[in-house]
């Protein structure tokens, strides 16, 4: 009998014991949880907005030709520096030659007519001043009734007719000067045709782009076609790049930008915002805008068509109280079922992080909760300011350099099953 009760009094310990370890394990009791803190730091924090662009020289000049015909030869290549007026490429000009000789011609023979007229123009003053002395000799006549009236009036009607054979004669000779004036204007228009076979630089610089080769034919009907591209300046460069819009009104001209390229991933360029266009670029239902960054290229370095990795600086603080954005972010799982839909740092509710490349919309309200006497969050409402993307400028609320807030929870340690011993 006293085995037998040996024996079930270490059975219900056993099972005690048993019960005890796996209510441990399987409860989930208030003060289990284990939390995640990070403190208030006083430092520097900087706003900026990434991007990507694309290098291009800040002037370059297209090289096209207005006229259509064969390349005969071509005389500068890529890289070639260029002076303006040095003949780059000349266009076969025996077509236009013989169009400068038949309006030559054209300009001799009205010059010739403008000669005739003016013969004939004499001609007909001698004809009118003939005509007024018979008018005035025929008139003295008939007064003195030496001859009829009828004589004298056909004397005035010849005289009548020579003055209109006048006017006719020097309208022709107006119109032959006129002709000339045609011709010639045809004549100079041949010749700039004629020059226009001679391909010239426009500007200094040097050639990046050779669109065409020798026995090329070029025809400039609709659209003058390209030939070469001259970058006026390599030595100044500048990034095309597309900034979203909800981080356009952050951008203002004159604001500092730097860059890199893969082609030196180790070297960082320095710029100056210089335009924000107000044209809105659409792609997939994405708006963006373009935003020109004028840098110096000494070095001749920067290649045009370079990607470019772009971060403008919008704000920077030298010294401020800042904490993590995950801080901003955390809400204690009772707070996250009563308001499923808590605003995320960056969109009015929270502070920083939401806001991706870092913002500077100072003044906007978060939510920060630390660690209370009873060993549960409390909130605490604080104004928040610019962040970088990771970190978050603190304005005001009850802070202070060092005081430590939840940014998280951590699954508390679970207790291990002990297995009861059997006796």
């Amino acid at each position: 009998m006293k085995l037998r009760r040996l024996t079930l009094a270490a059975l219900t310990l056993a099972l005690l014991g048993g019960g005890y370890a796996a209510y441990r394990y399987f409860a989930d009791p208030a003060d289990s949880t284990a939390y995640k803190f990070a403190a208030i730091e006083r430092g520097p924090i900087t706003a900026s907005v990434s991007a990507t662009g694309t290098l291009s020289p800040v002037v370059s000049v297209q090289v096209s030709s207005q006229i259509s015909g064969q390349i005969r030869e071509i005389l500068v290549d890529y890289n070639s520096a260029v002076k303006a007026g040095q003949l780059l490429a000349q266009l076969a000009p025996e077509t236009y030659e013989h169009r400068v000789r038949q309006a030559e011609a054209d300009l001799e023979a009205a010059r010739a007519t403008v000669s005739v007229q003016q013969a004939e123009l004499y001609r007909a003053k001698v004809n009118l001043m003939d005509a007024e002395r018979d008018y005035t000799r025929k008139k003295t006549l008939v007064d003195k009734n030496f001859i009829s009236p009828a004589e004298l009036d056909k004397a005035q009607t010849l005289l009548e007719a020579a003055r209109a054979q006048q006017r006719v004669v020097e309208a022709q000779g107006r119109n032959s000067e006129a002709l000339v004036k045609q011709r010639s204007a045809q004549l100079g228009q041949a010749q700039v045709d004629l020059g226009r076979t001679e391909i010239r630089a426009p500007a200094d610089g040097i050639v990046i782009k050779r669109s065409v080769e020798p026995g090329q034919t070029v025809a400039a009907s609709l659209q003058a076609p390209e030939m070469f591209v001259i970058a006026r300046n390599l030595a100044d460069m500048r990034v095309e790049t597309a900034i979203d819009e909800a981080d356009v009104g952050r951008l203002k001209t004159g604001q500092e930008a730097t860059f890199t390229v893969d082609a030196f991933p180790g070297k960082r360029f320095k710029g100056t915002v210089t335009q924000v266009r107000k044209s809105a670029l659409v792609v997939s239902n994405v708006v963006s805008y373009t935003v020109i960054i004028d840098a110096a290229n000494p070095d001749l370095i920067l290649l045009p068509g370079m990607t470019a990795n772009v971060r403008i600086t919008t704000a920077h603080k030298d010294s401020v109280l800042k904490i993590a954005n995950a801080a901003l972010r955390f809400r204690p799982p009772s707070d996250e079922k009563s308001a499923p839909a808590a605003r995320q740092p960056g969109s009015g509710g929270g502070g920083g992080s939401g806001m991706g490349k870092g913002g500077n919309r100072a003044g906007t309200s978060g939510k920060l909760w630390m660690l209370g006497k009873d060993g549960k969050p409390t909130l605490i409402e604080v104004k928040t300011g610019i962040n970088d993307g990771t970190q978050t400028e603190l304005l005001d609320g009850d802070l202070a350099e060092g005081r430590e807030f939840i940014v998280g929870t951590a699954a508390a340690e679970k207790p291990k099953l002990a297995t009861p011993r059997m006796f």
